[in-house]
């Protein structure tokens, strides 16, 4: 039989125990190309446990989506309330576009119009929310990285350089209009996706990777005139150009760390 131990009980022993978190709890999650992220916050947005990560499956409908993700987070513990950042134009919590999603086999493989189909306008955030059994929110993932490292004060604009290239952009600390820069073309007839993405940088290597990178930095800054640059993604740790003052590499867990702002009243209509 398991004897329940309370958290007194637990101290007057001397067993080492987490304190019972005050306010919401919130489980957020980072949905990418090549992996599935999530890690549980208290109410301050501080991680309880570890981050608990998963290699992305292909092919991947929604319904598999949310079936991962019920398997990926169930071992983390009780939560009030879930926070999720998905790669794509997301809106009122259906998805209005998932690139990665829609291929058989992972990006830059073959499109497939049966995803396409499934994907389009899926209510991923409620298809979660049934699953979990708790209230749920979903925006794009560079928007969740935003709300985690933005200021509050002129232009802020966050990129992501992992599976491809994702962007957000805040002005007085309020969210802009979703710009889907990844699938714009840059140069020479490449979108950013295929011009900075991962795919781009195993194909030319890294050194030629950052003078593409400096490039679009460089496009970046003539379209938006930013006064902040907020630099995350995976293969952010492989930048070795210069940046100018403006410009910060974001924690690596930042995509979940947005998630406890994404609940603030000032995001009600996120």
């Amino acid at each position: 039989m398991v004897q329940l131990i309370t958290q007194p009980e637990a101290a007057a022993t001397g067993m080492s125990v987490k304190p019972i978190p005050s306010g919401p709890v919130t489980l957020a999650i980072d949905i990418g190309g090549t992996g599935l992220k999530a890690s549980i916050l208290d109410a301050d947005g501080k991680m309880l446990n570890d981050r608990v990560r998963v290699k992305t499956k292909y092919p991947c409908p929604p319904t598999a989506m949310v079936e991962r993700l019920v398997a990926l987070t169930e071992p983390l513990g009780g939560y009030d309330r879930v926070s999720v950042g998905f790669p794509g134009v997301v809106r009122r919590g259906l998805v209005l576009s998932a690139p990665h999603f829609v291929t058989t086999n992972g990006p830059g493989t073959h499109a497939s119009k049966k995803l396409a189909a499934a994907w389009g306008r899926f209510d991923l955030a409620g298809g979660l929310a049934a699953a979990l059994g708790k209230p749920t929110k979903l925006i794009n993932d560079a928007d969740m990285q935003g709300l985690e490292v933005m200021q509050g004060s002129g232009v802020e604009l966050i990129i992501t350089l992992g599976t491809g290239m994702g962007n957000s952009v805040f002005q007085d600390g309020r969210l802009g209009p979703r710009l889907e820069l990844s699938h714009h073309p840059l140069l020479k007839g490449l979108t950013y996706n295929e011009y900075v993405g991962d795919a781009a940088r195993k194909e030319i290597g890294n050194k030629h990777w950052n003078k593409r990178v400096r490039k679009t930095l460089a496009v970046l800054d003539a379209l938006f005139f930013y006064d902040r640059l907020y630099i995350g993604g995976g293969n952010s740790t492989r930048l070795k150009i210069d940046l100018d003052e403006r410009a910060t590499i974001i924690d690596p867990n930042a995509g979940i760390l947005g998630g406890i702002r994404l609940w603030d009243p000032s995001n009600a209509e996120l």
